[in-house]
Order: C-alpha cells, then structure tokens, then sequence
C-alpha cells in the first residue's frame, strides 16, 4: 500500500511538472498584436517561440514580404517583454537584415520596423540570449 501511494505522489508530481514546462506562447499574442496595431499596423501573422525549456537553441520562420511594405515585429515574453528573445531577420540569401538585439548595450527591443526594399523570401530566427522560460511569441503587422 505503501508502495502505491509513493507511486501516486510521484506521478502528480511528474504530471505537475511536465506542465509548468510547458510553453504557452498563445498566452502572449494579445499584448503583441496590441502593441503593433497601436503604431497603426495591420496584423499579418503570429509566430510561437518554444524553445523546449532551452532543449532548442533556435527557431526558425521564413515568410515572403512585399517590397515598398513596411513591416513591424512586436516579441513578448513573460516578463511582458522581449528580455532574452533575440529575433534576427535575414533575406533570402541569408544576409542579416536587422535583430531586436543591441549587442553593444545588451538590450531587447520590444518591436522593430522593416522597411521591405525588396519583394522575396524573407528568415525570421529566434534565439534565447540569457532567458531562462524560453517562451514567446512574436507577431508581424504591415503598412504601405
């Protein structure tokens, strides 16, 4: 009987567990898509950042933006903002465009502009500098 009830503590433990780890990057889309239609943008889409408690190092969207668009990223963590979430934009031959990450003064921004100058593939990558949830999400909005 013992024996059961052990197997029983362990298991809601486990089960308890297994679901604070879990990434609820939807959680985070609202405070995103405020923040880009606030600036006057139009929401295009969301993108989840799970980074499996750290198990990813990084995550990686391609998306084809239009010339003459200029495009907003909006990134919101836990904490309400993009502390820790490094998002990185390259074109279609992997040049780096811009990043939310100053390197210099180690700060996250919460939303960067992209002005498209050419219609084409575009790579959003989101890696973690320092974070420890690895969780996120990120929405794009445009303008002409």
């Amino acid at each position: 009987m013992k024996k059961i009830f052990i197997l029983i503590i362990l298991s809601i433990f486990t089960c308890s567990y297994s679901l604070m780890a879990q990434c609820n990057a939807e959680s985070y889309n609202e405070a995103c898509i405020a923040e880009i239609q606030s600036r006057g943008y139009t929401f295009v889409k969301s993108y989840k950042i799970d980074g499996a408690g750290g198990a990813k190092a990084k995550i990686e969207y391609s998306y084809v933006f239009s010339k003459d668009t200029e495009y907003l990223f909006a990134i919101n963590g836990k904490d309400g903002e993009a502390n820790g979430i490094v998002l990185t934009i390259y074109d279609s031959n992997r040049k780096l465009i811009t990043t939310n990450y100053d390197k210099v003064n180690k700060k996250f921004y919460k939303a960067i502009n992209f002005p498209c100058k050419v219609t084409g593939i575009y790579y959003m990558t989101f890696t973690f500098e320092g974070s420890k949830s690895h969780c996120a999400a990120a929405v794009v909005g445009f303008k002409r």
